[in-house]
């Protein structure tokens, strides 16, 4: 129960901040292109990042064998994941685009079983059927509806199954601290947009409205809060528990983000928040109280021979 208590604190931070993490997107829209604002957000993150490294005195080593499971990880979730996420915000609503993406839970789940072993039962099943619709509730105002574009949803779904499956993937590579992880995975998808980041920014870029304070703010935050502190949070957080429970606080981000679009935005508020909310809460209890893989148990699918002999 520690452990559960632990991961749902730092799964929620993560899913709050990440709804927050909409609004910034959307102030960037029409100054910023996703590709190039994901570039950027991770040129930020890599500052305080790299400090967090030596002041934690972290080891930077990762074995060998693990770099392609890294390399995977890290192009999938970081790369994919983020850029058609941040494209299909622009494309929508900052709503819209926190609740598409909390779809991943119920990918976490699939992943989960099929990847990690981890226990399926109607009681997880159930959870995230409540939370879903939860989820849906939220936006059923055809009004809302209408502010979101097909391409914009099929970049959000892309965003929703790929961040899953780099989440999966995490779990994978647990025995690392969540800072290297983060580190290498933020500097792999750096470097990966880089011939686009460079061309935008010497080629297409308007230096002075980037110069703009909500402009220069919006990519702090999503360099330094969403990035650094966000994955590190998210990473830290899976390791306590199993991925399709964890992947439940995910629905922390349409919450988030539906209050702050409203309230910032003007982004309309359905009359069916609050019972959305509240089917969205009732499956993570649910999830929790279905059980969770202990320590021993993970050790034991891992490596059989080890584990029968704990």
């Amino acid at each position: 129960m520690r452990n559960l208590l632990i991961g749902s604190v730092l799964l929620s931070l993560a899913g709050s901040i990440w709804g927050a993490m909409f609004i910034a997107v959307r102030l960037t829209t029409g100054v910023i292109t996703p590709v190039a604002l994901v570039w950027m957000r991770y040129g930020v993150a890599l500052i305080p990042l790299v400090f967090l490294m030596y002041q934690q005195k972290i080891s930077w080593k990762i074995e060998r064998k693990d770099w392609k499971l890294l390399l995977l990880s890290a192009l999938t979730g970081n790369t994919l994941s983020i850029v058609t996420q941040e494209s299909g915000t622009m494309l929508t609503s900052a709503q819209m685009g926190s609740v598409i993406t909390a779809a991943t839970p119920a990918f976490m789940v699939v992943f989960g079983c099929l990847l990690l072993h981890e226990r399926f039962n109607l009681s997880r099943l159930l959870s995230v059927v409540l939370a879903t619709v939860g989820v849906l509730l939220i936006v059923v105002d055809p009004d809302n509806m209408r502010s979101g574009s097909l391409l914009g949803g099929l970049y959000l779904s892309i965003a929703a199954v790929t961040w899953a499956l780099m989440s999966i993937l995490l779990k994978l590579l647990s025995r690392y601290s969540v800072f290297a992880l983060t580190f290498y995975s933020v500097l792999i998808a750096f470097l990966a947009l880089s011939p686009y980041g460079l061309w935008w920014l010497a080629a297409e870029a308007d230096l002075a409205a980037l110069a703009r304070p909500e402009i220069g703010g919006s990519v702090l935050y999503v360099g330094v809060v969403s990035t650094t502190a966000g994955f590190v949070l998210w990473s830290k957080g899976l390791t306590y528990m199993d991925a399709s429970i964890g992947g439940l606080f995910m629905f922390f981000q349409p919450v988030v983000g539906t209050l702050l679009g409203h309230f910032l935005l003007g982004e309309a508020i359905t009359s069916y928040f609050a019972p959305g909310f509240a089917l969205i809460a009732s499956g993570v209890v649910l999830a929790m109280r279905g059980g969770n893989t202990t320590a021993a148990e993970k050790l034991a699918l891992a490596n059989p021979r080890q584990g029968a002999s704990l």
